[in-house]
């Protein structure tokens, strides 16, 4: 929390009342216009705390109208009434008059954003340009004078158009970049270099008019509206023109590049008539307004959105309070606010975690007030440093920000609650002090025993005794930082700290070179100082001496630290051996790291929060998960501030917020994401991650810590309700406003403390326990459990052992916590935990570890970081959280959704709560059984709820209710309408309405209502209706018992057959008893699986027809006895097929075989797979292929071929198979078993079968022949058969080169037999034809290079005595007509054709001659041709001849 200090401006006397006020931008310069009566118009200068600057003074007859700081240099514009326009310079007092120009009062005066053009307006409408150089000055006569002719109200410059980036087009040029290199060359235009100062600006008039004046002056109207304009604003974002008229109509403007406007939007702006209006207009598009109301407006113009903020009894305001003014700090994004009763109420924009949806209301936070005297009339934010000036028509005080100064020590706690005021606890007595200060507190520090606070001029010091607060010494001192020890006080000057007595005598000095810098920090902790210096060094001292001894050298950081700006922050811990320090970057921007300096190391670590974690990690590696986690929650952040335990030299805190709230001082201070993070820093170890968690919204800062408890600060009624409060002693009287007096006082509680993880529990132990506790933690940390439990060994306490198990849920340490719950003596704990030892997440046994302990929220967050909704759900339920037991199973856990359900009804029916338990059973679908229990003793709202859900089993439970209150006829109706029959026909049975019930039955066909009624009519001795009902109701052995009992063997029969074979087998015993129906008894016995007793009766009582439909149900599964006396039967009735399937399911093979055989009945596949075994014990191998060949024998003589290859086949009998498959004619089955058999005898068979078949177009089947005869090493079988491939190449097609070629392989294969002798005259035989046939081929193929000698060949060869068969003498002759004929001596041809037919008397020799020789013959000596021999004899010419492939 922040406070504000208020400066009252040190005015002049003859100054009158203050009438307007403007900040400088930059410099904290305030300018302020006043008038009197008596001297007239006053402006003066004054500095950050109110001084007053004479050499400024500036004073008129009249009075001034308008104030305007350059933008940069200390020059004031003032406007007068007369017309006059001055320029006032700081501090120098320089005043510089513009030549007279305007001649009524000046109502503006604007400078450009750069301040190089000053523009100035008078009620008469006339504007004059002025050009002033940079230092300030006044260059010449105006550059341009426009006259309007109607008052000037307003004038914005409009921002320049961003220029070129050089730098970029530079980079872009030395790259290669053309276009970036035209930009700098003289060709191309020339380059505008960025960013500009915008000259062109835009004024408005009193008649509703907006002109625009350009760069060059030149000037032109822009818009024209109704009414005066009160302010114009320029929307950078949307490059438009915000205009607001004296009606509060607020229009929005596009500016087109040719200077065009159009409308954007236009709205009425909410105000109160006949009050002034402050508008205040932020860089971020928002507009907020303050007419005098209750609250002021905002309108977000890039959102179109607009809300109000009000102000808050609850802060410190009134009823009814007015707010007069308004202004915004953008530096700080504080908006702040002027009453009527004198309060200036401050508004900070908080950072939301989502501010994208968030309610942009609920961004800013109200702070507490700041009083002032008087009506505050006009705020002003202004100067860098962000300083606020209020006007209360009496006077002007400037506010200065201070973050609320607090400190802590010994046990004692100061916090400052308003500028002059501190509330001082002390702890171990739990005494409350308030302190009133005469000055400005800017600082305070604390020892056990005094409180010593400054404000940079002065120095007190307070002496703390008992109740009260006595002042011990006062004196003056600007340092801006004191520190103090016992009973001396450090303060700083350049170059040197000084040590001090109360009353500020010096009594030691402790210098710093000029490279060590001027000490600007002093942190003490125990008996050591720390001292930082603007130079970034560090020195430590030892205070515990009587003089301040140094404890170690001088540290340069910035030669261990990268990027260091300045210090922020040093600490030391108890012993002085390490250093924490928190510091800016170069750019100004907090480091997010903490730096630590061991002072025996001479070293520098640092835990990084961006990442979060120290540069080696946590070491851990058993916990790789949880420090995942905590890397995570970690990371992103930034320290603000950070402290040492006062006692134990280990333990370090630090707090830390995400890196996008650490740029501001104290907006941390209001944001809800606040951490506080807790190491251990050792030289061993390094930085070890202790406890870190968020701190709770009621704290406002951390103070301190000092084991066993965190200090914070917390803003009056805001403390968090869970931590431990400091009462207040109220033994003193009330407290006083004495000046330097402090006394008990019932303040507000400033301080609250939290404990330690580690010592919930343990607040008020002993030291011996508490360090303890402290290395405990430590080595439980490290991961060492030996020295953990050594250190605690000897603790007897239950608390303590509590508060460990508490703390291994922080750590989750299972094994650690069954040790702690074991020494509680929590058997009940420990019973739970090892149950919850079954389930596979770790997280979900550490939470019901932390239920055993009562810490439900840590159970709530393990449930849910391991996502087990289901026990989350048991959990919610388990501790009564039933809102978030329905959310969970409703978005989570619905697989237990009407579980839950239900639990919450009962619970809610337990808390007496009927109608939303109600709802709840119904929910859960469990309100048929528990609405009537829960209601029974509510029977009027049970009937209306009967009767409005219209449920069958509600209607069913509330007749059964009326039944037993003896109300039939209700009963009865609420029955129907539960359509429950059975107590339909049972009620009316009761009530005597047989025939009612009987109608029911019939019509519904409701067995369970049948059967009440059967055993009605059977006590009633109506067997008829009895056995009817007991039909109806399918209870079969009911209606048995009474056919038999009565007789009614018709019935008994049709009702046998319904029901089971039990009382099939009954009733079957029944008929044989009683003799008749032995037909009826057979077939029960059948029906009822007692095959062979039916079959024993059929035959006994020659029941032919009954026998016949009991042996077509016989299968493998009857017995075997039984089934040949069956087949017997049925070849005695000569049904030969039903005794054959008899047989061969009796296994009787081969009678099933003879009787096919003897009545030629025909085996099919199917019945000659029945008799096909596979593997049997019954017969032995023989006998089983023996078998197998009579069926296939059977199956031969019947034509069923395939059957029969089977048959041969399964019996091993191959060669029988393959003459069955030969005789089937098959011939891609006979190739294929003869491939798959691989015999030779089967690969002959088939070859020879294959022979048969037109092999000579066939080309397959002619080298499957010859494949088949080579498989069946048959040589003599293959010459045989080439030597029929030769004479048809002879015969066929008189291709005696084929013939040649196939005679040769003939020739081959004979000569590959063992034994030759055998074959000796056909191989001659074969020679010999392959001899002749080469002498033709030789002749034939010589007659186109010597016709003569072919000839001569050819003739020779017709001398052969056995020429032909081998070579055909037709042929022969045929070559010789051919020649002649070519010749054309056709005598001799002739000739030779007649002794041709000579030699052949009985052939056609015509085709032997080609039938081009026949036609030239005919032609020439007139032979007669017989066409039909001829046509018979061609070729066809499209005949393709065949390889025979001999190779």
């Amino acid at each position: 929390m922040a406070v504000y200090f208020d400066h009252r401006i040190d005015a002049p006397e003859s100054s009158g009342v203050p009438s307007q006020l403007t900040w400088h931008t930059a410099l904290p310069l305030l300018a302020v216009a006043s008038s009197s009566p008596a001297t007239g118009g006053h402006i003066d200068f004054y500095l950050q705390q109110g001084e007053y600057v004479e050499s400024c003074h500036l004073e008129r007859p009249y009075l001034p109208t308008v104030l305007r700081w350059h933008p940069t240099k200390p020059v004031l514009a003032l406007g007068w009434e007369n017309g006059e326009v001055v320029l006032l310079t700081h501090p120098s007092g320089d005043q510089t008059v513009l030549p007279s120009t305007h001649t009524d009062f000046i109502t503006l005066l604007e400078w450009s954003s750069s301040g190089s053009r000053l523009v100035t307006g008078d009620h008469t409408g006339a504007l004059a340009v002025w050009k002033v150089d940079a230092r300030g000055r006044l260059q010449g006569n105006h550059l341009v004078k426009h006259e309007y002719n109607k008052p000037l109200t307003c004038c914005i410059f409009r921002p320049a158009s961003p220029g070129d980036d050089v730098a970029k087009l530079a980079r872009a040029s030395v790259s290669g970049d053309e276009s970036a290199l035209d930009m700098f060359s003289w060709k191309g235009a020339p380059l505008k270099m960025g960013p500009q100062e915008g000259l062109a600006f835009y004024v408005s008039t009193a008649d509703g008019k907006v002109h625009c004046v350009d760069e060059h002056c030149k000037t032109n109207t822009l818009l024209s509206l109704e009414g005066s304009i009160k302010k114009l604003f320029y929307l950078e974002k949307r490059e438009a023109l915000a205009v607001i008229t004296e009606t509060m109509m607020l229009s929005q403007y596009t500016l087109g590049p040719e200077g065009g406007a159009q409308e954007l939007m236009k709205v009425k702006l909410s105000s109160r008539t006949g009050q002034n209006v402050d508008i205040v207009w932020t860089e971020n598009g928002l507009l907020v307004t303050a007419t005098g109301e209750l609250v002021i407006r905002l309108w977000d113009l890039e959102r179109d959105d607009n809300y109000v903020l009000a102000l808050d009894e609850t802060l410190g305001f009134e009823r009814g309070e007015m707010i007069n003014c308004v202004s915004y700090c953008a530096g700080k994004e504080i908006l702040a606010a002027g009453t009527t009763n004198g309060r200036i109420a401050i508004w900070r924009m908080v950072v939301q975690p989502d501010s994208s949806r968030a309610d942009p209301k609920a961004q800013w936070k109200l702070q507490t007030p700041t009083e002032v005297e008087g009506n505050v009339t006009h705020l002003q934010w202004g100067s860098s440093q962000n300083l606020l000036a209020a006007n209360n028509s009496n006077t002007v005080l400037i506010l200065c920000e201070h973050v609320m100064s607090a400190h802590f020590s010994q046990q004692v706690a100061a916090v400052q609650l308003t500028p002059t005021q501190l509330s001082i606890i002390q702890f171990p007595a739990g005494v409350h002090l308030a302190l009133q200060s005469d000055r400005h507190i800017k600082g305070v520090c604390v020892t056990k025993d005094s409180v010593t606070v400054w404000s940079g001029k002065q120095v007190t010091v307070y002496e703390l005794s008992g109740t009260s607060l006595h002042n011990t010494g006062s004196f003056p001192c600007d340092s801006p930082v004191v520190a103090a020890h016992g009973e001396n006080l450090y303060t700083v000057e350049p170059n040197r700290v000084q040590i001090r007595t109360p009353q500020g005598t010096v009594k030691q000095l402790l210098t710093f070179s000029k490279a060590e810098g001027n000490p600007v920090i002093l942190s003490v902790c125990q008996s050591y100082l720390v001292v930082g210096t603007d130079t970034a060094h560090i020195r430590v001292f030892d205070l515990s001496r009587r003089d301040a001894k140094a404890h170690c050298n001088a540290k340069n950081l910035a030669e261990q630290i990268s990027n260091l700006g300045a210090l922020r922050s040093v600490k030391c811990n108890a012993n002085g051996s390490q250093i924490s320090i928190l510091i800016s970057q170069v750019n100004g921007r907090p480091d997010h790291k903490v730096y630590f300096y061991d002072v025996e190391m001479d070293t520098v670590t640092h835990f990084d929060f961006f990442i979060g974690r120290p540069p080696s990690g946590i070491s851990q590696p058993e916990e790789s998960e949880r420090q995942q986690f905590q890397m995570t929650e970690l990371s992103s952040r930034c320290p603000v501030s950070h402290f040492w335990d006062e006692s134990e030299p280990r333990l370090f805190v630090c707090e830390t917020v995400p890196i996008s709230s650490e740029s501001s001082s104290t907006s941390f201070l209001d944001t809800m994401d606040v951490s506080v993070v807790t190491l251990f820093c050792t030289q061993e170890h390094g930085l070890l991650l202790q406890d870190y968690y968020l701190k709770p919204p009621g704290l406002q800062a951390l103070l301190a810590l000092d084991v066993p408890y965190y200090y914070f600060s917390c803003k009056p009624g805001e403390r968090d309700q869970s931590l431990t409060e400091v009462s207040a002693t109220t033994s003193a009287p009330p407290h006083l406003t004495q000046p330097s007096r402090g006394t008990a006082a019932h303040s507000p509680h400033m301080v609250s403390r939290r404990a330690l993880r580690d010592f919930v529990g343990l607040e008020n132990c002993e030291k011996a326990t508490r360090d303890a506790m402290l290395n405990f933690s430590f080595y439980l940390t490290i991961g060492d459990m030996d020295e953990a439990f050594k250190s605690i060994k000897l603790i007897k306490s239950k608390a303590v052992w509590e508060n460990m198990a508490r703390m291994c849920v922080k750590t989750r340490r299972l094994d650690v916590a069954r040790v702690c719950l074991g020494n509680m003596g929590n058997a009940r704990a420990a019973k739970a935990l090892k149950e919850a030892e079954a389930e596979p997440e770790p997280e979900a046994q550490v939470a019901m570890l932390a239920i055993q302990l009562g810490m439900l929220k840590d159970a709530e967050k393990l449930y849910k970081s391991c996502q087990r909704h289901d026990l989350l759900n048991n959990f919610y339920q388990a501790s009564g959280q039933w809102k978030h037991a329905l959310e969970t199973a409703e978005n989570q856990d619905r697989i237990h959704l009407r579980t839950t359900y239900y639990n919450y009804a009962k619970y809610l029916e337990s808390m007496g709560d009927k109608a939303l338990a109600l709802a709840y059973y119904e929910n859960s679908d469990t309100h048929r059984v528990e609405v009537p229990r829960m209601l029974q003793d509510d029977t009027g709202s049970l009937e209306i709820y009967v009767n409005k859900m219209r449920d069958k089993n509600i209607y069913k439970w509330w007749a059964q209710y009326l039944e037993s209150q003896s109300d039939m006829d209700s009963a009865l109706r609420f029955y129907e309408c539960a359509e429950d029959y059975l107590s339909l026909v049972r009620v009316h049975c009761y009530m005597g309405n047989i025939h009612k019930a009987s109608e029911i039955a019939n019509d519904t066909g409701d067995r369970a209502a049948s059967y009440h009624l059967a055993r009605h009519y059977e006590g009633h001795d109506d067997i008829k209706q009895a056995v009817h009902f007991y039909t109806r109701a399918q209870a079969y052995n009911n209606a048995i018992r009474l056919c038999k009992e009565s007789g009614l063997d018709d019935q008994l029969m049709n009702l046998a057959l319904l029901s089971n074979p039990e009382d099939m087998m009954e009733a079957a015993c029944y008929y044989e008893e009683k003799g008749t129906h032995m037909d009826r008894a057979v077939a029960l016995y059948h029906k009822a699986g007692y095959v062979s007793k039916a079959l024993e009766l059929a035959f006994s009582t020659q029941q032919f027809s009954a026998l016949q439909q009991i042996a077509e149900d016989l299968n493998e599964t009857s017995d075997p006895a039984l089934l040949a006396r069956c087949s017997d039967f049925f070849i005695t009735h000569s049904q030969y097929d039903k005794a054959v399937e008899l047989l061969v399911a009796a296994k009787q093979y081969q009678q099933a075989l003879e009787v096919c055989v003897s009545q030629n009945l025909t085996i099919t596949d199917e019945l000659a797979e029945r008799m096909t075994i596979i593997d049997s014990k019954d017969l032995s191998d023989e006998d089983r292929k023996a078998l197998l060949e009579k069926i296939a024998d059977c199956c031969m003589r019947q034509g069923n071929y395939h059957l029969a290859t089977k048959k041969y086949t399964q019996a091993g009998n191959r060669l029988k198979a393959m003459r069955a498959l030969l005789k089937s004619g098959d011939t891609e089955k006979i190739v294929y078993f003869a491939n798959v058999c691989r015999q030779k005898e089967l690969f002959i068979m088939a070859a020879n079968y294959l022979q048969s078949l037109d092999w000579q177009k066939n080309p397959e089947i002619l080298r499957t022949i010859i494949g088949f005869y080579t498989k069946g090493r048959a040589p003599d079988l293959l010459a045989g058969f080439y030597e029929a491939c030769a004479q048809v190449e002879i015969d066929e097609y008189q291709n005696y080169e084929k013939a040649l070629d196939a005679l040769t392989e003939a020739f081959k294969c004979l000569s590959k037999i063992k034994d030759p002798g055998q074959h000796e005259v056909r191989l001659a035989d074969l020679q010999h034809k392959v001899t002749l046939i080469k002498k033709f081929v030789h002749a034939r193929r010589l007659y186109t290079e010597d016709a003569g000698e072919a000839v001569r060949l050819c003739e020779t060869l017709l001398e052969e005595p056995e020429l032909d068969p081998a070579v055909r003498i037709g042929d022969a002759f045929g070559f010789l007509v051919d020649h002649h004929i070519r010749l054309g001596n056709f005598q001799m041809a002739y000739s030779r054709l007649e002794e041709l037919q000579r030699l052949l008397p009985g052939q056609n020799v015509r085709y032997y001659i080609s039938q081009a020789s026949l036609q030239a013959l005919q032609k020439e000596q007139g032979v007669p041709m017989n066409r039909g021999d001829n046509n018979h004899n061609m070729k066809e010419e499209d005949e393709v001849e065949e390889d025979l492939n001999l190779s």
